[in-house]
């Protein structure tokens, strides 16, 4: 096995005598000394250069460069050449002559190409199909040799919309099924000549084709490796999602992994102490009787960690697993590159310093959490916190968890919640690079560095930011990028709120900080006013504006009774014998409350925990109804939740009212409800909106009866004759007097829905309200859907999961967004979310929306998407005398990325709600 690491020169020159003892004494140097310290490189071209790549010259940048912990921002020119970026600065043109691509930025920001430090892209690839998943591997507890180079699919439609996104570079994982779930390999997006998973792969572990060198002074080619200390098989998790519970493939405990772990690493460092023992005999010249290296090639990775060779990377959430993993560093003595997901790190930043080696670094979600009981106590603070302890913050995407393509936003929203704006860029470039072990080569604007880079059109944290050009190896990316000209303002770093005191109760209350808010008395009185929104029947409307910033606002039991200047509304007659009250919103806005849709909001505590929530409703075509059941149908007010969590991060966000369809998977039957986030309790006055919002069924694809079988069922029902409850509600809807909402996606599907449509309409002479809900493809039937007058419920980032969703309208930079060719053909259009813990974020997804319709949107306009648009489409109807108000207070910007809420003002529970 020695020629499997060591590569003698064939001119060597040496006799054959010597060549074994040789060979012996270069393996001992090899496992025992090899040096692992980095150095930049200096070559001349890139060994991922494509030939006939032309150098390019991007002049006149604002480049963010990643040196000086972040804070390095230079005005110049960069040359990309051979691969590598042949230097940062001013430079001519002349030696290059026409074979030179001059691009002017024109002062817009560039960057490195982002980093993600855990995706499953190619291996969990989209769509989503039979055998185009290879994730997990489903054979044992631990499985050190399963490789994720070996499920790469090169097909997966998520590499374009990635690299539109800015992401360049990858560390493509192993799922979480196994408690070791194997190793991990970094590659680049952009397509290559060769087509191949391994012409994608950045520095290649030299244990793939036994190429180790003998020097050195070269960079290690690191490995990489993935483990979980809580074994659960994500097939009972998926089980659980869809409602089809039956039993996990695998499961263990806690106890159970951690002892897994210890005898893997006992295994490995036997085999380790049996190849000391060879190479020191070899060194010693005692090669009589020395016999074969002793190696095993299911153990030679988790050797390989045992000797500093591998970057490992662990799936891990609360304090009990880290402090496992952290025991388990220092008891086998080998370091941990990261801990990733790991919702309760900033709650034992110590702990992590006792790993062995240096302390690792943490790779989070910024919102994403709750989903489980290890997330529950997840924080927007995390990165912050973390990062005030000195530690590494990466942001990652777990793509397709979340869509890779818009990492950039965890880290714009991690610097929103504090983290500083140098260390936000850093987690997903520069930092993920060092992580990776290829911060010698990628991550940073440097030269002899990759030329991987993203040209911005605006500041790469101002919300809705879009690549104009992507670069990998020195290529670009994006053929006639489709994007706008953004204000000048968004040129300039995003003004951020403060959320110290947030922050401190976050950790006074180990991480469960109290939600609810105080009661701000009968009076509330809002100074430096800038803008007032309110509803009127149908829409928004500006009813105030003061530049100066000197307007007032005065709430009484929760209702707005006047708006204006001070010397109008701060009077005796006004205020009454009340002391109020006072609030500045430093020259922010009033704005109508949100309202959330497609999460499962007010109906679950935590996803995976089916004792925290409602459940499923059963579906009729491929589930036993029961008799007793027969002819029922299931109401969501019936299961509401109040007082979650997720429910109240919404409300403090300005989305203070949800409607809720009764949690189902295929073709079920539920009356949706609508109430306030804000509200105790059912019985709370106000807590409940609307009873009954609508009619929600879904037609899909999946093992349930056929499409054709699921729009017969439905036809059955608009055409009659009722029978039971169930009837009734379909009669409401074939009279045009209940909204029927059909979630669906395929573009073949809603065209059916529109014939259906019209066909019932044509029978009973009158006119359905029907809503598209999820609609990834209808944007391509927009001037259908405009003429029929059916509304849509948009995600506001789509992605290809499945099949029936795949053709999408991405935006920009790879098209116009789906909201904008659907607003062209007069279609109404809202914003729905598809997690609970989504909900929060609304208020930012509008805004994104707005932002990529090329500033043709008014701010009214904006707010509808996610407000009496919704509720329209749904069939709320709201009141605009007692509909909610959310306060903004500005930090001296003019975006929903520079203001804060602090107060909710709610006629209909007659409170002024303070934060």
């Amino acid at each position: 096995m020695v020629k499997s690491y060591i590569a003698l020169p064939r001119e060597s020159g040496l006799k054959p005598r010597l060549l074994v003892p040789l060979a012996l004494l270069s393996l001992a140097f090899l496992f025992k000394y090899h040096s692992f310290t980095a150095s930049p490189s200096n070559a001349q071209q890139s060994d991922r250069f494509s030939p006939g790549t032309r150098p390019t010259l991007i002049k006149n940048a604002k480049i963010w460069t990643g040196l000086h912990n972040g804070t390095e921002v230079i005005s110049g020119d960069i040359l990309l050449d051979k691969g590598l970026i042949k230097g940062v600065g001013h430079f001519g043109t002349a030696s290059y002559g026409s074979d030179l691509d001059v691009i002017d930025a024109k002062g817009r920001w560039v960057t490195p190409g982002i980093v993600d430090i855990h995706a499953h892209l190619g291996d969990d690839s989209s769509p989503e199909l039979n055998g185009a998943s290879d994730t997990n591997s489903v054979k044992g507890t631990i499985v050190p040799w399963m490789r994720s180079l070996d499920g790469l699919n090169t097909h997966d439609d998520s590499y374009a919309l990635s690299i539109s996104g800015g992401v360049t570079t990858s560390l493509v994982l192993p799922g979480s099924a196994d408690a070791i779930g194997g190793q991990a390999f970094v590659i680049k997006l952009r397509k290559t000549a060769e087509r191949s998973p391994s012409s994608m792969l950045l520095e290649p572990p030299y244990q793939i084709n036994a190429s180790e060198p003998l020097d050195p002074s070269l960079p290690p080619r690191w490995r990489h490796m993935k483990r979980k200390p809580k074994y659960e098989s994500s097939f009972k998790i998926w089980l659980v999602l869809t409602g089809r519970y039956l039993g996990a493939v695998y499961s263990a405990t806690r106890m159970d992994t951690i002892w897994a772990f210890r005898e893997a690493y006992n295994t490995a460092a036997q085999i380790m102490k049996k190849q000391d023992e060879y190479c020191s005999k070899a060194e010693a010249g005692e090669f009589k009787g020395l016999g074969d290296f002793p190696e095993d090639l299911q153990w030679e990775s988790l050797v390989d960690v045992l000797r500093g060779k591998v970057k490992v990377n662990v799936h891990c959430y609360e304090a009990v697993d880290l402090d496992g993993l952290v025991r388990l560093s220092n008891e086998f003595k080998f370091s941990i590159a990261a801990f990733h997901h790991a919702h309760e790190t900033y709650l034992v930043p110590d702990l992590l310093k006792k790993a062995y080696g240096k302390p690792p670094a943490v790779a989070l979600f910024a919102t994403n959490a709750r989903y489980k009981r290890e997330a529950y106590r997840g924080s927007e603070f995390a990165p912050r916190i973390l990062a005030e302890h000195g530690l590494t913050v990466l942001m990652k995407s777990d793509h397709p968890v979340l869509d890779s393509r818009h990492l950039l936003f965890e880290a714009q929203q991690a610097h929103f919640y504090g983290l500083p704006e140098n260390l936000a860029l850093a987690a997903i470039t520069s930092n993920s690079a060092e992580a990776m072990g290829l911060g010698h080569r990628i991550g940073y604007v440097r030269k002899d560095w990759d030329a991987d880079l993203v040209m911005w059109d605006s500041h790469p944290l101002a919300l809705s930011s879009t690549p104009v050009q992507v670069f990998i190896d020195g290529i670009a990316q994006l053929e006639a990028p489709h994007v706008y000209e953004k204000p000048s303002s968004f040129q300039e770093s995003p003004k951020v709120p403060n959320f110290d005191k947030e922050v401190q109760l976050t950790l006074d209350h180990d991480g469960l900080p109290p939600l609810r808010p105080v009661k701000g008395g009968e009076v509330v009185v809002f100074t430096n006013v800038s803008n007032v929104f309110v509803r009127n029947s149908a829409s928004v409307q500006s009813v105030y504006s003061n530049s100066g910033f000197g307007g007032v606002a005065v709430a009484r039991n929760g209702r707005l009774v006047c708006t204006g200047e001070r010397s109008e509304c701060f009077t005796d007659e006004v205020l009454g014998s009340v002391e109020p009250v006072v609030v500045d919103l430093k020259g922010g806005s009033i704005e109508p409350g949100l309202t959330s849709y497609g999460s499962p909001l007010g109906l679950e505590n935590i996803n995976q925990e089916p004792s925290t929530n409602d459940g499923f409703a059963l579906e009729p075509l491929s589930q036993r109804v029961p008799n007793i059941l027969s002819g029922t149908i299931t109401r969501a007010i019936d299961g509401l939740l109040f007082n979650t969590r997720d429910a109240l991060y919404a409300y403090r966000a300005g989305v203070t009212a949800g409607i809720t369809a009764p949690t189902h998977y295929g073709f079920s039957l539920g009356l949706g409800t609508a109430f306030s986030t804000g509200a105790s309790h059912k019985l709370e006055t106000g807590a409940v909106i609307q009873e009954v919002t609508a009619l929600h069924t879904s037609i899909g694809f999946d093992d349930t009866p056929s499409v054709s079988t699921q729009i017969a069922t439905l036809r059955k029902l608009l055409m009659g004759p009722s029978e039971g409850l169930a009837g009734n509600w379909f009669t409401k809807v074939a009279e045009g007097l209940l909204p029927l909402v059909v979630e669906t996606h395929s573009a073949d599907v809603i065209a059916t829905l529109l014939t259906l449509k019209a066909e019932v309409e044509a029978a009973k002479s009158t006119r359905i309200k029907l809503t598209i809900s999820g609609a990834n493809e209808a944007h391509l039937l927009a001037e259908y859907l405009g003429k029929a007058d059916v509304g849509v419920l948009l995600f506001p980032r789509p992605f290809p999961y499945t099949w029936d969703r795949r053709r999408i309208a991405p935006g920009p930079p790879l098209s116009s967004s789906a909201v904008q060719q659907l607003l062209a053909h007069n279609v109404t259009v809202g914003l729905m979310n598809a997690e609970i813990w989504q909900a929060r974020n609304l208020p930012f997804d509008v805004a994104w929306a707005s932002l990529d319709v090329n500033g043709s949107m008014s701010k009214e306009e904006a707010i509808a998407l996610g407000s009496v648009n919704v509720e329209k489409l749904l069939g709320a109807t709201i009141e605009a005398k007692d509909a909610d108000l959310v306060a903004r207070q500005s930090t001296g910007g003019n975006s929903l990325f520079e203001s804060k809420v602090v107060g909710i003002l709610s006629p209909r529970r007659g409170v002024v709600d303070l934060f």
